[in-house]
C-alpha cells in the first residue's frame, strides 16, 4: 500500500455494482447481435433502418460525448457519476477533522473509517428495495432524490453541529449509505439503457460513465488538499454538502415510466408492497445462495475475502506524515491527484500486459511485489531516504505512484475473476455480492490493522513501533498465497472477452 494514498481514508472502490452491471449489459448486448447476424443478409435493409433511426436520434440532439447524445437521460446519468466521484473533496478534510479537531488517535480513525464502509456490504439489497418498492410511482428518480438529500443532510450535518466521534462516525456514516444507493440506481439506468443497444452504443455509454467519474475524481483530488489549507475542514464539508443536491436536481432528468398501482387506497397499496417486496427478496435470497455455495464460486470466493482481509497501517501513516514529516493538505491533494492517475496507469498496465496471464500467476507476483515494495515505507519512517539524498515529499510521491500502479494493476483480475464466476441469468446481483464481500475483507482488514496500531502502542505524537507494523502488515498479505489453489486455472493464452474490456474501462 502507499505510504500516502493508501493513507487517506476513503469509501469502498465502487467496482462491484459498476462492472457486475456492466457484465449484465454485455450479456443483454451479446444476445441482441445474435438477432444482428440473423439480418446480416439483407445489408440494404439494415443501412436504410440504421439511417432511419440515426436521423430520428439526431433531430433530439446533436451534441456527444463520447458517441452517446446529451439527451436529458444521458446527462442524468452523467451527472450522477459525477458526483460519486467528486464527493471525494471531502476525503482529506475527514482525515484532519477526525485527527486534530477531534483530537483522534490513528486506531480510533481506522475504525471510523471501516465503520464507513459497512453500506457498501450490502448493495444487493438496495436493488431489491428500488426495484421492488416504488416511492411516489418511480422506482428511480424518487430514490435519487432521497440519496442526494441524504447526503447533503449528513454533510450539513459536518460543516455545523458534529462535534464528536459518535456524531461524526453516523454522519459519514449515512453520507457513505447515500452514495452506495444512488451508485446502485444509477447502474440500474445504465443497464436499462444498454439492453438492445449494439455493442458500440453500449461501450459508449459506459465510457461516459467511467470518464464522468474519474473526471470528479481528479477535479476533487486537485482541490482536496488546497481549499482545506485555505479555509479550513468545516467550509470544505459545507462544499461537499452541495454537491448530493446535484444528484436530486437531475433527477427530473430520468425518463422512467410512473408505476400506477390500482387505487384502492394507501393502507391497502402498502399492504401488496410490503409482501410483495418480502417474497421477491426471498425468492432473490434463496436463489443467490444456491449460486454461491456451488464449489466453483464459493472457493474463489474464500479466496477474494481472505485476500483482502489482511491488515493495513493506512492511518497510522497518515498520522506520521502530517504530525511527524508535516505534510501539508496541499501537498497531500497533489499526492491525491498523482495516484488518481497512476490508477489509470495500473489499468492501461493490465489491459496490456496481463490480460492473457493466468489468474494465479498474476496473484503471485503482485502479492510478493506489493509486499516487498510496501516495506519502502520503513525507508520513509526511519529516515533513512533522506541518507539517500531523496527528499521526504519526492520519497513519497515516486513510493505512492509505484505502488498505486502495482495495486490498480493487482484488483483488476479480481474483479476478471468475480466476472467470470457468474452464472446466465443473475450476473448483476450474484456480481455485486461477490465484491461486497470482497470490500466486507477489505473493512476486516482495516479493523486489524486498527487493533495492532493499539496494541504496537502507536498513538498522535508516538511512532516508535511504527516500522514493525509495517513491517508485520506487509508479510500478512504473503498469508493467502497458500490457498491459490482455490482460483481456477486458466490457460495463459485465454482471449479477453467483452466483459472483461468492459471491466478495465470502469474499474477506477
Amino acid at each position: 500500500m502507499s505510504a500516502i494514498a493508501s493513507s487517506i481514508p476513503e469509501l469502498p472502490r465502487r467496482r462491484d455494482s459498476e462492472e457486475s452491471l456492466l457484465l449484465d449489459s454485455t450479456i443483454s448486448v451479446a444476445e441482441g447481435d445474435t438477432t444482428n447476424t440473423d439480418i446480416e443478409g439483407d445489408r440494404d435493409d439494415t443501412f436504410i433502418r440504421t439511417q432511419t433511426r440515426d436521423k430520428g436520434r439526431n433531430l433530439s440532439s446533436r451534441s456527444k460525448i463520447f458517441g452517446v447524445e446529451l439527451s436529458p437521460d444521458n446527462v442524468a446519468v452523467a451527472m450522477v457519476y459525477f458526483v460519486q466521484g467528486v464527493l471525494g473533496l471531502a476525503r482529506l478534510a475527514v482525515s484532519f477533522y477526525l485527527k486534530d479537531d477531534l483530537h483522534l488517535d490513528p486506531a480510533e480513525t481506522a475504525v471510523i473509517t471501516g465503520l464507513s464502509s459497512l453500506p457498501w456490504l450490502v448493495k444487493p439489497l438496495y436493488g431489491f428495495i428500488s426495484d421492488s418498492v416504488p416511492l411516489f410511482g418511480y422506482r428511480r428518480r424518487s430514490y435519487l432524490v432521497l440519496s442526494g438529500l441524504l447526503g447533503a443532510f449528513s454533510w450539513s450535518l459536518m460543516a455545523g453541529f458534529v462535534d464528536s466521534k459518535y456524531s461524526a462516525a453516523t454522519c459519514i456514516l449515512l453520507g457513505s449509505l447515500s452514495v452506495a444507493f444512488s451508485d446502485v440506481v444509477v447502474d440500474s439506468m445504465v443497464v436499462e439503457r444498454a439492453r438492445g443497444e449494439s455493442q458500440s452504443v453500449s461501450g459508449s455509454l459506459q465510457s461516459l460513465c467511467w470518464g464522468s467519474s474519474a473526471f470528479g475524481g481528479i477535479v476533487s483530488s486537485y482541490f482536496s488538499g488546497s481549499l482545506v489549507d485555505l479555509y479550513g475542514v468545516r467550509f470544505v464539508f459545507g462544499v461537499t454538502a452541495l454537491l448530493p443536491l446535484l444528484t436530486s436536481a437531475v433527477a427530473v432528468l430520468v425518463n422512467e415510466q410512473r408505476v400506477v398501482r390500482p387505487a384502492s387506497g394507501k393502507k391497502e397499496n402498502i399492504t401488496v408492497i410490503i409482501p410483495g417486496f418480502l417474497q421477491t427478496s426471498k425468492q432473490n435470497m434463496v436463489q443467490l445462495w444456491g449460486a454461491i455455495k456451488q464449489p466453483n464460486v464459493f472457493l474463489p470466493t474464500l479466496f477474494i475475502f481472505l485476500w483482502q482481509a489482511t491488515p493495513h497501517s493506512d492511518s497510522a501513516m497518515f498520522y506520521f506524515t502530517t504530525n511527524k514529516l508535516g505534510f501539508t493538505p496541499e501537498f497531500l491533494g497533489r499526492v491525491k491527484l498523482v495516484t488518481s492517475i497512476a490508477s489509470l496507469l495500473g489499468v492501461g498496465l493490465y489491459n496490456g500486459f496481463l490480460k492473457t496471464v493466468p489468474l494465479r500467476k498474476i496473484f503471485l507476483v503482485t502479492t510478493i511485489f506489493g509486499s516487498g515494495l510496501g516495506m519502502t515505507q520503513v525507508l520513509l519512517v526511519t529516515g533513512f531516504n533522506r541518507q539517500l539524498g531523496i527528499s521526504d515529499e519526492w520519497f513519497a510521491i515516486g513510493d505512492s505512484l509505484i505502488l498505486t500502479v502495482l495495486s490498480q494493476a493487482s484488483f483488476m483480475p479480481v474483479l476478471v475473476l468475480a466476472a467470470r464466476l457468474c452464472p446466465e441469468g443473475m450476473e448483476a446481483t450474484l456480481f455485486a455480492t461477490l465484491m461486497s464481500i470482497s470490500n466486507g475483507g477489505s473493512v476486516l482488514g482495516g479493523l486489524m490493522g486498527a487493533g495492532l496500531t493499539q496494541a504496537f502502542g502507536i498513538t498522535k505524537d508516538s511512532f516508535g513501533n511504527l516500522s514493525t507494523l509495517i513491517i508485520l502488515c506487509n508479510l500478512s498479505s504473503l498469508l493467502p498465497l497458500p490457498l491459490l489453489g482455490l482460483l481456477p486455472r486458466d490457460s495463459p493464452d485465454t482471449v479477453p472477452t467483452k466483459e472483461d474490456a468492459d471491466i478495465e474501462m470502469k474499474s477506477n
